[in-house]
């Protein structure tokens, strides 16, 4: 018997009254649905519905052999790949917690992690060896250590995966679970170390997972009503982009799952790969994250001469999809819808706009948002249409910061009797209702008291064809407090200056929020999942000489 107090592949009329919305029963219905369908494709590995379901059981069995169980904390430190969303639903068919570790974290990163998230077992890649076994004897708590086999050799000290499951039963006789379980998101953002943010099963679902309609903000019905719709219409083939460090990728594919639909992995963000896996898998829907990969994906998809039929729609989250670049996938895919949505691991789904060639504005998206989101003032007051303040979001939403009161309070607040998650994200109110998100309140820049956010200065300048990335940051200024700068990343064979980028980009923005400071860079440094890194950005502002200085003129001022 199951979990769910049926036999795999069997429904009865008792099963759709039963209310748990929980992410691994939410996955175990689409398999009693649809067993036999396609679940997870990466490169020559593929699983169906039934045949994941099982391997996900097994791991489940060895979790509970070695004493995990309730509440234990796995960390999966991997690319993307079919273990490591087995490692995440097996921790979830125990009611266990799995906890996303950045794969380019060095030891030390490691080690704050390790510690900061209370790990009782980690399953990671082979290539990661080395870096566990330099910290591994500072956690005598971590009880075991699964090795995913990945072609390279290094010398480990853990169980390997396909060991570990082989010892175990496939079959579902699992405890009952709870929408109240704890799902946990570590979210390192623009600036500081990561932060754990507790959400319970049902919220999280309800905001990212597909558990209300993103287009029209209606709530499922209940806890089939996703398996069966996905069940009967067959369900669209989703590829995610990003890795599961980012919660886009992983409710992508949890989402996915859910509605009985087929999820394709890269391990890791390669272009080519991307299109190459669109075109032989027939891939329906790529999620993105913002420029940093919209931008690679257009040129390769213009230099490989890809099928692309099969794609429906390419959906962009979390970071700037810039206007300039829009237009290139309208131009090459002119079938394709593209909707471009905002969020964070604070608040979830917050909004969602779809791009056309008539989404001109040269800031961040500007979205339609649902009944739960709103911005307010600094001092809490809800803002008029026109203002500029803090995103916020009530109704599903997050417990806290896992082990930081501190945090919590900062960013959940009490608002007329009601609570609001309010992450720092500074955004609009328009005319019309919708929402402008403006970018992070913790990177903008104060330049002689006017406030840039520098998504749109970045916005502006990606679409001058000699800029293929840039990061905006502040740097000091003596008039000023501080002026706009900008790190360029120029195509090859160009190098902008200072003069065309002025001419260029006051056609969107205003002359103070125009790059008054020029750095350019071989590459730009983004996280793994493209979001961008204002540390980096500050950093080698200081630690080199500009390309290129323009002193402002007061009367721009």
């Amino acid at each position: 018997m199951g979990s769910n107090g049926f036999l795999p592949g069997t429904i009865t009329r008792s099963t759709f009254f039963r209310v748990a919305y929980n992410i691994a029963d939410l996955f175990e219905h689409a398999v009693d649905l649809t067993p036999d369908r396609a679940a997870v494709v990466c490169g020559e590995q593929r699983l169906t519905f039934g045949q994941l379901d099982r391997r996900v059981n097994q791991l489940a069995h060895h979790y509970t052999a070695r004493g995990l169980g309730r509440g234990s904390h796995i960390g999966i430190y991997s690319r993307n790949g079919i273990e490591a969303l087995e490692a995440m639903l097996a921790a979830y068919k125990i009611r266990a917690v799995p906890i996303n570790i950045n794969f380019r974290y060095v030891p030390a990163e490691l080690r704050y992690i390790f510690d900061n998230a209370d790990l009782a077992a980690l399953v990671h890649e082979r290539r990661y060896s080395d870096n566990v076994a330099q910290i591994r004897p500072e956690f005598p708590g971590l009880r075991e250590v699964l090795v995913i086999e990945d072609g390279t050799d290094l010398e480990h000290g853990g169980t390997e995966y396909e060991s570990a499951l082989s010892g175990h039963s496939g079959e579902r006789d699992f405890p009952a679970r709870s929408s109240d379980d704890l799902y946990l998101l570590y979210t390192g953002g623009t600036t500081g170390m990561p932060k754990g943010v507790m959400w319970r099963h049902e919220d999280v679902w309800r905001v990212l997972g597909g558990g209300i309609d993103f287009m029209t903000g209606e709530a499922m019905r209940d806890e089939w009503q996703q398996a069966r719709a996905g069940a009967e219409s067959g369900g669209l083939t989703r590829l995610p982009a990003a890795p599961f460090i980012h919660g886009a990728a992983q409710w992508a594919s949890f989402g996915n799952l859910f509605a009985c639909s087929s999820v394709v992995f890269v391990p890791q963000f390669d272009a080519h790969e991307v299109w190459r896996a669109i075109e032989r898998e027939k891939v329906n829907v790529l999620a993105i994250v913002g420029d940093a990969m919209a931008r690679p994906l257009i040129e390769a998809y213009r230099d490989g001469g890809y099928d692309a039929s099969s794609l429906l729609a390419i959906s962009s989250s979390a970071a700037l999809f810039s206007p300039a670049v829009q237009r290139q996938y309208l131009d090459e895919l002119p079938n394709v819808v593209i909707t471009d949505s905002i969020g964070s691991s604070e608040t979830g789904f917050s909004g969602i706009g779809v791009v056309t060639r008539d989404s001109g504005q040269s800031g961040g998206p500007r979205v339609n948002a649902d009944a739960s989101t709103t911005v307010i003032r600094d001092d809490n007051t809800f803002a008029e249409p026109g203002e500029v303040g803090w995103l916020a979001r009530r109704g599903h939403v997050p417990l806290g910061y896992y082990k930081d009161e501190e945090k919590s309070r900062k960013v959940f607040v009490e608002i007329d009797g009601t609570r609001y998650v309010v992450p720092g994200d500074y955004a609009r109110i328009e005319d019309d209702g919708t929402v402008t998100m403006l970018g992070r309140g913790s990177v903008s820049i104060n330049t002689g008291g006017e406030k840039v956010f520098p998504e749109e200065v970045e916005a502006a300048l990606k679409s001058h064809p000699d800029v293929f990335d840039v990061l905006v940051v502040g740097v000091p200024d003596e008039r000023l407090g501080q002026r706009v700068a900008a790190v360029v990343q120029a195509r090859p064979g160009a190098k902008p200056g200072l003069a065309d980028l002025d001419a260029h980009v006051r056609e969107s923005i205003a002359g103070y929020k125009v790059p008054r400071s020029l750095w350019l860079v071989d590459e730009i440094t983004r996280s793994p999942s493209g979001k961008p890194d204002y540390t980096w950005a500050k950093q080698h502002t200081e630690a080199h000489p500009p390309a290129e200085v323009r002193e402002p003129k007061r009367a721009a001022q």
